[in-house]
Parts: structure tokens; C-alpha cells; sequence
């Protein structure tokens, strides 16, 4: 079967397309604003139905928008690269997620209600809270102070529900505290787990 001009002329404009609702995805999470199908079709110019057709919920278009936009977990703890302290490092990679969570909080908030309801969604939900765990909690010279393997599977688990968008939340929301005072308190509870489970 032989490619036409009019064959290859449609797939370009479908991928002129797809990546103007990407583009536009990823210029409302920038902004911080709240993040919905119908503002970022408004925003890619194309109608509520086309970006159905290229995206057809939510989670997949941020799956496609968000990568690129976070760096690695190395990458985000460069500047403690050089750190030999757990918690030091625990410190750093909380507020990091905890900063770039507020930074980005119409999407990431976006993505928790769309998993919330849809909770077989949840697997592909993009994130970085155990990249950035894993990566912290291994010093410069690649081995962890004193813990049995049980023990830091344990650590993990307790941070994971610390180092998240969720606890954020809870405080910010739940809790009435601004959004600087919610992440003290978690970069403290997030330090305190890991001095306890490395003594």
C-alpha cells in the first residue's frame, strides 16, 4: 500500500495536534491554575471532543505531560549529592516534593481526584515521592547507616505517606496551616521518622 502526500499531511497535523494539547497541558500546570479537559482544549485550541479523542481522560494526558518537567531523583538531590546524612538528605527531598507539589498543585491535584475515583488508575499515576525516597536514603558511598532490610522497607512505607501531596493537603486544607508552616511540619515529622529508624 503506497503513502499518499494527503496520508502523510494527516498524520503530521494529528501530531501537530497532540503534542499543541500536551504543550497546553503542561502551560496550565506551570500556572499553577486548576487543570481540566476543557481548559486545556480552550488552551490548545481545538474543541472538548478532539482532546478526548487524543486523550481519553486526564491521567493519560498528564502521563504524557508531566515526564520532562520533574527532574530524576539524582538529579533533584544534587545539591546534597555530596551529603553522607539519611536525614539531612530526607530533609532535602521532602521539600523539594513538597515545593514543586505547591508549584504544580492544579494538576497534581487534578491527578489525585481522577485516582481517587478511579482507583485502577492509580499504578500509571505519575510521581517521584519513591524516587526521591530510594535516592535519599543512599549515602555518597552507596550504603545506609544501620538498618536491616525489613527495618528500611519499613522507612520507605512511613515516609511515603509524609513525603506526598496528600499530607500536604491534609494540612493546608484539613488543617488550616499555610502552605510554608505545612511544609515545616513535614519536612520535621519526615526527619524525625528517619532519625528514629536509623538510632
Amino acid at each position: 500500500m503506497t503513502t499518499t502526500e494527503d496520508d502523510t499531511g494527516r498524520a503530521n497535523q494529528k501530531k501537530r495536534t497532540r503534542m499543541a494539547i500536551v504543550a497546553a497541558c503542561r502551560e496550565i500546570i506551570r500556572s499553577g491554575s486548576p487543570l481540566t479537559m476543557p481548559a486545556v482544549a480552550r488552551a490548545a485550541l481545538v474543541s472538548e471532543a478532539t482532546a478526548y479523542r487524543y486523550f481519553p481522560d486526564l491521567p493519560a494526558l498528564l502521563n504524557q505531560a508531566f515526564p520532562g518537567m520533574w527532574p530524576s531523583p539524582a538529579e533533584a538531590l544534587a545539591p546534597v549529592a555530596d551529603s553522607a546524612d539519611p536525614v539531612e538528605r530526607i530533609a532535602f527531598a521532602c521539600e523539594f516534593l513538597l515545593r514543586g507539589v505547591l508549584a504544580y498543585q492544579g494538576a497534581v491535584r487534578a491527578m489525585i481526584a481522577a485516582t481517587i475515583t478511579h482507583p485502577e488508575l492509580a499504578s500509571t499515576r505519575p510521581g517521584l515521592r519513591f524516587g526521591l525516597i530510594d535516592q535519599a536514603l543512599v549515602p555518597p558511598d552507596g550504603t545506609l547507616v544501620a538498618t536491616d532490610p525489613a527495618g528500611l522497607a519499613q522507612l520507605k512505607r512511613d515516609l511515603a505517606a509524609v513525603v506526598s501531596a496528600e499530607a500536604l493537603f491534609v494540612l493546608t486544607d484539613l488543617a488550616g496551616l499555610a502552605p510554608d508552616d505545612a511544609v515545616a511540619s513535614l519536612v520535621r515529622t519526615a526527619t524525625t521518622i528517619t532519625k528514629a529508624a536509623l538510632q
